[in-house]
């Protein structure tokens, strides 16, 4: 049994979260600028009753990213699959654009302090990794 268990599973038993290695590079740019660059993003699919709920979600290492371009806000929104999220907004841009889980529910540990950013505030591209 786990010692934090996510409670919405039990509420809705036919919800599905899947929290995989992307194997693609995902960049997160803002008007042009490079904020995040990554070969080892998570990608989260949720579905529920075999349909889609969300677009795929790219969770971005801290490494990864420029963290100097982020400030940490007091804003807070809880999920009973993931957990409760902290966010971050944009320095001199969008409030409260990107989100993390410090502490997510066991289920979704694979996402643990990575970064996902709103594709609304910013451009988000997937291309396949190039052959090393």
């Amino acid at each position: 049994m786990s010692a934090n268990p996510a409670p919405g599973y039990k509420q809705y038993p036919n919800h599905r979260i899947s929290a995989k290695p992307a194997n693609v590079r995902v960049q997160v740019t803002h008007k042009g600028e490079v904020i995040a660059d990554t070969r080892d993003a998570i990608a989260l699919h949720e579905t529920h009753v075999g349909h889609v709920v969300a677009p795929v979600v790219y969770y971005v290492p801290r490494k990864d990213v420029k963290m100097e371009r982020l400030a940490r806000t007091e804003h807070h929104t809880d999920c009973p699959f993931k957990g409760q999220a902290s966010y971050y907004s944009l320095k001199n841009g969008a409030e409260n654009a990107v989100w993390t889980y410090e502490q997510p529910y066991d289920e979704m540990l694979a996402i643990k302090e990575l970064l996902a950013f709103y594709p609304d505030k910013f451009e988000i591209t997937a291309a396949p990794r190039a052959a090393r």
